[in-house]
């Protein structure tokens, strides 16, 4: 099992200009080193058998046949190994000089990709030498002692644990309509690209950029190796650039302007790819035209044979059989998913936090309501909605004192958070009411008959709703909304009580999950607030999450810690990010959380408490949609929501019987 990984090897190699057998030689023990870390696929820079700054040279047969001869010496000395190898080298079809990729494997040519975009401005010269794929009738021709045809026929490689690759050449990249976008909506998970950049200020910035977008547009891999020192610094300079991008992000790259060989190796995650490609509409339309268009022109087969051929239909290479290796994951996994990886965060959790303020002031100016209701409990969940609030009415210019917080003792409240909560209030100068649930829930035990001393779901639930009704009738009474404090993780776990906190008029914490709401308190807690809520601010975040339902212990501390009941919101918020956002299978998640909890510092986890807290989730997950499925509106803030109206539509009565067996597995 390789989980949907591939791994993949960027390589820059020391070169000579027109020195073949010295810069295959190069390349042999790089491919030996990728081999031997287990990578599948291996890129070269452009032209790298001859380098790309040979200029007129090219022109020389003595060269050419040179590089067919050094072509002819990787085929052979593949020939025993399992690892693709994708290298730059110029090919003579017919009357035609084409800058292409060779596709090896195991002695055999798989393929020969002739690049399509030229460039003949300022510095580049490349029409001088070469001619362009779209120049190209499909052909046969012997090369390196190999029978194959040359075509531009776009071109997807399947290698033998099912991922799928395709070749573009450098300027393919920068054109208005590279070929990768079309290969990659016809079915290519990884694009590599076989290139040869040169240096200029600011230029390293743009290409970075170019490949992070087309990576992101594409939802792709690509692979990207620059030629490096050893070549021509007659005019320009190469600075030896290997990147490999998934989806728009980068998770490799060596070290520019290195004098030493540079390769990079690491995982792509095809099936996370294939995942975000399958829910994204845009996407699948893109590809379903590109389907159309190979099932009309493989039927028109006058225009496969056309000159330029590029446009004609796509055509699949099966790559060679090999012996599975072992997996081991060779990536870092982040153990909070939902945080986002910036340098940044201050500017992440602004960002949040305005979308949560501009949800909130759309659904104010709407109503015309003037008054909000918000329950306090000295925790995290209802802080930020209380943040919330106050800084929409600041925005709307109205007054604070129109957020009405109503802190609502019980049996279970600790001095600790009623007094967070009352200091809170008091310093951001909002509506403050006191109204203790202990007499109400009384009467509602002697009312149904409950003994006060049994403290089960009746006891706890029954807190909750009194709390809730209470908001509910008092925001009728003050013509308000009562605003929802319950979070993202909470929803997963259906950690909330049917019709009791679970419900609202309006939720701002709806996606965001108990891993991230930390930060922005933090955030708001550092961004200029006044002194006395900042203290509050950062006891908040210290105190342990709590529902508060069960009497404090003998030293009055919270005795009902959420965490010691359905487990660490770490680990259930990592499960619902690959869970929901890739649909990935528990195994996998199982894998990923292994190596990411491993060796954390701060959060350490073993295998036996990642499956158990797992098998929690999973359960939990499917039991309680039916809380999901009627959740009051809230505003979308991260790529994973469970809203029923917007990303998360399941049946309330689905079985969690599949997704605990195969975690057996």
């Amino acid at each position: 099992m390789n989980y949907g990984y591939i791994k993949v090897a960027s390589a820059v190699p020391r070169v000579k200009v027109a020195d073949c057998a010295y810069n295959v030689r190069e390349m042999e023990q790089m491919i030996v080193r990728a081999e031997g870390q287990g990578a599948e696929v291996i890129v070269f820079p452009e032209l790298s058998v001859t380098g790309y700054s040979c200029q007129d040279l090219f022109g020389q047969r003595l060269l050419l046949e040179a590089a067919e001869q050094s072509v002819m010496m990787l085929l052979d000395f593949t020939r025993q190994l399992d690892i693709i190898t994708i290298c730059g080298v110029p090919v003579m079809v017919g009357n035609l000089l084409l800058n292409c990729a060779v596709v090896m494997q195991k002695g055999t040519i798989l393929a020969i990709i002739p690049k399509t975009f030229l460039p003949n401005y300022k510095e580049f010269y490349e029409k001088r030498w070469f001619a362009s794929a779209q120049d190209l009738h499909p052909t046969d021709i012997i090369f390196a002692g190999s029978h194959i045809t040359v075509t531009a026929q776009p071109t997807i490689f399947r290698t033998y644990t099912g991922a799928t690759f395709a070749v573009e050449l450098c300027e393919d990249l920068w054109a208005p309509e590279p070929p990768s976008t079309r290969l990659t909506l016809a079915g290519a998970d990884i694009i590599f690209n076989l290139s040869a950049s040169d240096e200029l200020i600011g230029k390293n910035a743009y290409l970075r950029q170019l490949l992070a977008q087309q990576s992101a547009r594409t939802m792709s891999g690509y692979v990207y190796a620059g030629c490096g020192f050893g070549e021509s610094t007659q005019d320009v300079v190469y600075g030896g650039n290997a990147y490999v991008y998934e989806n728009g992000r980068c998770i490799a790259e060596s070290e520019r302007f290195s004098f030493e060989p540079q390769m990079v190796i690491t995982q792509i995650d095809y099936e996370m790819l294939r995942a975000e490609r399958a829910g994204n509409t845009t996407f699948v339309n893109g590809q379903r035209n590109v389907i159309s268009t190979n099932v009309e022109r493989s039927l028109d087969g006058a225009r496969d044979d056309s000159r330029g051929s590029s446009n004609g239909a796509v055509r699949f290479v099966d790559c060679e059989t090999v012996n599975p290796k072992d997996f081991t994951l060779a990536r870092k996994v982040n153990p909070t998913p939902f945080i986002p990886e910036t340098k940044d965060m201050a500017a992440s959790c602004e960002e949040i936090f305005s979308i949560q303020v501009a949800g909130l002031a759309k659904r104010l100016v709407h109503t015309g309501c003037q008054t909000v209701v918000v329950g306090i409990s000295g925790g995290l969940d209802s802080t930020l909605a209380l943040l919330v609030c106050v800084k929409t009415f600041d925005k709307l210019k109205m007054p604070r004192t129109g957020i009405v917080g109503v802190t609502m003792p019980g049996f279970g409240t600790t001095d600790r958070t009623y007094s967070n909560a009352m200091s809170l209030m008091k310093s951001l100068g909002i509506t403050i009411r006191e109204i203790s649930i202990r007499e109400a829930c009384i009467q509602h035990f002697k009312d149904i008959g409950h003994d006060i001393d049994v403290h089960d779901t009746t006891y706890e639930n029954s807190q909750a709703r009194e709390r809730t009704q209470i908001l509910m009738d008092l925001s009728n009474k003050l013509g308000g909304l009562v605003i929802g404090t319950g979070d993202l993780s909470e929803l997963a776990l259906g950690w909330a009580t049917y019709n009791g906190d679970h419900m609202s008029m309006y939720g701002v914490n709806v996606s965001i999950p108990k891993t991230l709401i930390r930060y922005i308190v933090n955030y708001v807690a550092d961004s200029g607030i006044d002194p006395a809520s900042r203290l509050t601010l950062l006891d908040i975040i210290d105190t342990p999450i709590s529902p508060e339902l069960i009497p404090a212990d003998e030293n009055g501390d919270i005795a009902q810690k959420t965490e010691d009941l359905v487990g660490p919101y770490i680990l259930h918020d990592f499960f619902l990010y690959y869970m929901l956002r890739y649909g990935f299978k528990p195994s996998k998640i199982m894998m990923l959380a292994k190596h990411a909890f491993a060796n954390d510092a701060e959060h350490k986890y073993d295998e036996e408490t990642i499956g158990k807290w797992l098998r929690t989730f999973l359960k939990r997950f499917f039991a309680q949609q039916f809380k999901r499925s009627c959740l009051p509106d809230g505003p979308k803030v991260g790529s994973v929501s469970l809203s029923p109206r917007g990303d998360w539509r399941m049946p309330t009565d689905a079985c969690s019987t599949m997704w605990l067996e195969e975690l057996d597995v």
